[in-house]
């Protein structure tokens, strides 16, 4: 039996366009120039606390931050123009690994529960993950605790688990918790990050990954 765990932003689905803009708001509110484009997407992946700290420190406003963003992230989300797409092929590949007796899926995400909720009904995924990990759950990626509950749930070990992601902070929780990372190249870090992160290879398309599967590779 694999386990295989898929962060969301920018792995699964396409929310830069949410994120940058939701991110605009909460500095807004809080008096505060907004980052640059580049600047929030580095952060994507990491709990909100953890992610403004990194933008503004731990003397900035993290806490009022972090609320006014839940706050603009769910009044976007209904916005038709800030919607968040699967990245193609995903929802195939997810769909080809629930199908098959000897993977469980897995989601391991800086979202809020009720976003991962949202994720998931939406794409009428509802059952299919045996564990889905939030930010509302555990430390903040890379500490390993999020993907050791996983782990833990599915009743899958290290040596048959793969993390599947976009950011170094993916890659690093993977190697920590003992387990095979996998990344994707369409996300918010560069390649180069991914490998010096842990990542043992790094795909272009969800066919390519899905090729890893097929091969019974990935670790």
């Amino acid at each position: 039996m694999k386990l295989v765990v898929f962060d969301v932003d920018g792995t699964l689905v396409d929310s830069q366009h949410l994120i940058v803009a939701a991110q605009g708001t909460a500095f807004a509110e809080n008096g505060l120039p907004a980052p640059s484009r580049a600047e929030s997407l580095s952060v994507v992946g990491l709990s909100l606390p953890q992610a403004f700290r990194r933008l503004v420190g731990d003397d900035g406003p993290v806490a009022e931050l972090s609320e006014s963003y839940k706050r603009a992230f769910n009044a976007l989300r209904l916005d038709p123009d800030y919607e968040e797409p699967l990245f193609p092929g995903m929802g195939e590949l997810i769909a080809r690994l629930h199908a098959r007796d000897d993977v469980r899926l897995g989601i391991a995400t800086g979202k809020s529960r009720r976003g991962v909720d949202h994720l998931v009904a939406f794409n009428g995924w509802e059952g299919w993950f045996a564990t889905t990990q939030t930010a509302d759950d555990a430390p903040s990626k890379p500490d390993p605790a999020m993907l050791l509950q996983a782990m833990a749930e599915a009743g899958v070990g290290p040596s048959a688990t793969v993390m599947v992601g976009d950011t170094s902070y993916d890659m690093a929780m993977a190697v920590a918790a003992g387990a095979a990372a996998i990344g994707v190249a369409w996300g918010y870090h560069p390649a180069g990050a991914l490998f010096g992160a842990g990542a043992v290879t790094v795909v272009d398309t969800a066919s390519a990954l899905g090729d890893l599967f097929r091969d019974g590779s990935g670790g």
